[in-house]
């Protein structure tokens, strides 16, 4: 059975050791990226020590055979890809690039992407949105001004084509950067080296479609202005999968945390945790974390249509504190698309007042307050940390897989 892994907060849920697990106690073939880009950070630790931040590469790649397949909804960095495959090399993965395809329709980003992001974030002062810095947002934001001139995976192999393309880039935004000439010889030996493919199969294998960043900051639902081009939501893995059936899961830990700018409601600095795999950065800001959000977890669940399952990280954290809903609730899901909607509900939160409960059980509360069966808990980094219960413990045919060895 396919599964899709969606984060139910604002992302840094631990969806990566989650896909890991599941490539690594399931029969998996191949993850799929199915929103996003390189500014993912998906971290993976396993039992022997080795630890890798996944961006591009499926984070079920330090797994033996597992395949990753960037779909036609990804924003593809070539030059940061290079740089995480020899991550991979020198953490005893050489054979990341043969279980790699590409989608030729994938947009791709550029240093000229980068620079404009970066600009603009920079010229927003005290108004940041808390971007990464990566020059996703401003790749999709290109794309939808200039449709046919856009590049794509697809034009590395036609360098003619791509040097018209990153020419014009170039010029319409404005920015610094190096050469297009210096530009194509890297380009150029990604579209060698990465199979590209027209579109994605389902029905080679089982897959796990790991989803980035979190319902909370989808493009369309979430909190405007802080919000994320991406959608987040199942939406895009369900399209690839075109009726194919899946199980969907839902990924939360047991506080609620925020990268960046944008509302928090539960927000407590004196709760002293931190996130050595989220450190502030000059881009996103602060790593902020507050008491587990049933309410905003709630609006999550609504807008992307509910879920089979939900998977429970950081059971480890000594926390029992909980926000059952607030006082008055603003968060109302609607149809996509209205932005000024969002916009009042993210004003609304800034005086939201938590209500809150002490926690004795932990999957008990999160299931009774978000009324799903939690079917995986975590309680450590690696996959040996973690219980799978319920229809992720066994395959399709019933029997239980046996646990997969790291590359």
């Amino acid at each position: 059975m396919h599964i899709i892994v969606v984060d139910l907060g604002f992302g840094d849920c631990g969806k990566g050791t989650v896909v890991d697990h599941l490539c690594a106690t399931r029969e998996v073939h191949t993850v799929v990226r199915f929103n996003g880009g390189a500014q993912a950070a998906h971290t993976v630790v396993l039992a022997d020590g080795r630890k890798h931040t996944f961006a591009q590469f499926g984070a079920g790649t330090l797994r033996p055979g597992v395949r990753t397949h960037l779909s036609r909804f990804m924003v593809v960095d070539p030059l940061a890809l290079v740089a995480e495959a020899d991550h991979l090399a020198a953490l005893g993965v050489t054979d990341a690039w043969r279980r790699l395809s590409v989608d030729r329709a994938a947009l791709i980003s550029t240093p000229y992407h980068r620079a404009a992001n970066r600009a603009k974030e920079l010229a927003r002062g005290a108004d940041r949105h808390g971007s990464c810095g990566m020059g996703v947002g401003e790749t999709m934001a290109y794309a939808l001004a200039h449709p046919a001139d856009a590049p794509r995976a697809g034009d590395c192999e036609h360098p003619a084509v791509l040097r018209r393309k990153l020419a014009l880039l170039r010029d319409r935004l404005g920015v610094d950067g190096p050469p297009v000439e210096a530009c194509l010889p890297a380009y150029e030996g990604f579209a060698a080296t990465a199979p590209l493919v027209d579109g994605f199969r389902a029905d080679q294998g089982p897959c796990v479609f790991e989803g980035a960043q979190g319902v909370l900051l989808d493009e369309w639902h979430g909190f405007h202005p802080y919000t994320t081009w991406s959608t987040t939501t199942f939406a895009n893995a369900e399209a690839l999968l075109g009726g194919a059936p899946a199980f969907r899961l839902g990924v939360l830990r047991t506080v609620t945390t925020r990268h960046g700018a944008g509302p928090l409601p539960t927000e407590d600095p004196a709760l002293g945790i931190t996130d050595p795999n989220n450190p502030a950065n000059p881009w996103q800001g602060a790593f902020r974390v507050g008491h587990f959000d049933a309410a905003l977890h709630r609006y999550a669940l609504a807008v992307c249509g509910g879920v089979d399952g939900l998977a429970l990280t950081h059971l480890d954290l000594p926390v029992d504190r909980i926000s059952r809903d607030y006082r008055h609730n603003p968060l109302r899901a609607g149809e996509p698309g209205d932005l000024a909607r969002q916009a009042a509900m993210t004003r609304a939160l800034a005086t939201a007042e938590p209500v809150y409960a002490r926690v004795t059980d932990w999957v008990r509360t999160v299931e009774d307050e978000l009324g799903t069966e939690v079917v995986l808990e975590s309680r450590g980094p690696t996959s040996e940390d973690k219980h799978s219960a319920g229809l992720l413990k066994s395959d399709v045919s019933g029997t239980t897989p046996q646990p997969q060895p790291a590359v």
